[in-house]
């Protein structure tokens, strides 16, 4: 189990409005320690991951929740950047998406994904899975450590 001594960082991408505040407030209702930081978009992804620009000072997340219809960069493009650089590719990305598109999920285990969630489109279903993702990631599996 994972010690929850040390908040457990987690990077949001998602540029839906109402999907970010519907994961913020799962994860407030768990019982987790975690940082929750935000990027709206790819760009803003892997600037906040590089470290580059308003993010310079920015802490390496233990987790990564990934959309894959983002602007300026695509999700799978994010996540291609992610799993080829040395110093980010241990970091568990969860796909979390609306897509349930065969070739999406190929595409996303073949770039070395953790997993594949689609977005149940219905409330109370999606706070459910932000919660089994919050307790399967932040306290079953064991993370790398930063």
């Amino acid at each position: 189990m994972q010690s929850t001594a040390t908040p457990i960082r987690i990077l949001l991408v998602e540029d839906n409005p109402a999907d970010v505040r519907l994961t913020i407030e799962a994860l407030k209702e768990g019982k987790i320690a975690n940082r929750l930081d935000l990027a709206k978009d790819g760009i803003e992804a892997l600037d906040f991951l590089h470290r580059r620009g308003p993010f310079s000072a920015a802490l390496t997340p233990d987790l990564i929740l990934l959309d894959l219809n983002l602007p300026k960069k695509s999700g799978l493009e994010v996540l291609a950047e992610i799993k080829a650089d040395d110093n980010l590719k241990r970091i568990p990305v969860v796909i979390l998406t609306t897509s349930k598109a065969e070739e999406d999920i190929l595409s996303t285990y073949n770039l070395h994904a953790n997993c594949f969630i689609s977005k149940p489109v219905d409330l109370d279903q999606f706070i459910k899975v932000v919660k089994v993702i919050e307790d399967f990631w932040l306290t079953v599996v064991t993370l790398p450590r930063r």
